[in-house]
């Protein structure tokens, strides 16, 4: 947090990436996929809530990186302090990041003519469910910035990764607008689930209960096989 004081650029990532997805998508394909912006918004707001978290957490990783290499972390190790605190509190600190992402989305859609159904309760549901996700992913770019510790490829990895789950998800379009053999991979995509659950829950359409134990099974699995091999790695680092 005190990196983030003295370096605000930091946060240009967390706050331009939502902001433009919002704003570019609701204008660019609202007329053509909604009948109009302001219809497409109940669609579109919680979608790019999800992708511009998703798309900001491979961000850390690559900070994490450049923190290995510099040698910073070899003065952390020697400390008084457990080993994993190091990795942790920087997980807990892009817990805020991604609070803010997913705050301009919201803040955004609501400018510009949105208006969730279910309220204040339901958006900050959705936002939860969307930061636990976030969170989840974060331990993997963890993962991959220990066995790599170069920022530039950490950062081409996880675009390999985030895009295609993003991009061919139900973030923009209803999976049975696609050819059949796409919405089999969407059907499947945790990142389609998220999207269905959070959007369940800002417009308060019901039907969230499946959605959203499919996103917390994603959740909870992602962070059971990465978080211990983040510390584990760590651990034996040096």
């Amino acid at each position: 947090m005190l990196k983030i004081k003295h370096e605000p650029k930091q946060l240009v990532d967390v706050t331009a990436v939502p902001a433009l997805l919002t704003i570019l998508f609701t204008y660019l394909f609202g007329g053509a996929l909604g009948g109009s912006p302001r219809h497409y918004l109940t669609v579109l707001v919680p979608g790019t809530m999800v992708m511009g978290v998703t798309i900001v957490t491979m961000y850390g990783g690559a900070r994490l990186a450049d923190d290995l290499s510099t040698g910073v972390f070899d003065r952390f190790r020697s400390l008084a302090v457990w080993r994993g605190a190091f990795v942790v509190g920087g997980l807990v600190a892009d817990i805020g990041r991604y609070l803010l992402a997913a705050g301009i989305v919201a803040t955004l859609g609501v400018a510009i003519g949105y208006r969730p159904g279910g309220g204040v309760p339901g958006v900050l549901a959705a936002v939860a469910l969307v930061v636990a996700f976030g969170v989840s992913l974060s331990w993997v770019w963890t993962v991959v910035a220990l066995v790599i510790l170069d920022s530039a490829t950490v950062m081409s990895l996880a675009s390999v990764v985030v895009f295609p789950l993003t991009f061919a998800s139900n973030v923009f379009v209803p999976a049975r607008t696609m050819p059949g053999w796409l919405q089999a991979f969407v059907d499947a995509n945790p990142v389609s689930h998220l999207a269905s659950a959070s959007r369940a829950l800002m417009n308060n359409t019901g039907g969230a209960g499946g959605p959203v134990i499919w996103s917390l099974v994603a959740t909870g699995a992602i962070t059971v096989v990465f978080a211990p091999l983040a510390l584990r790695l760590y651990s034996k680092r040096g």
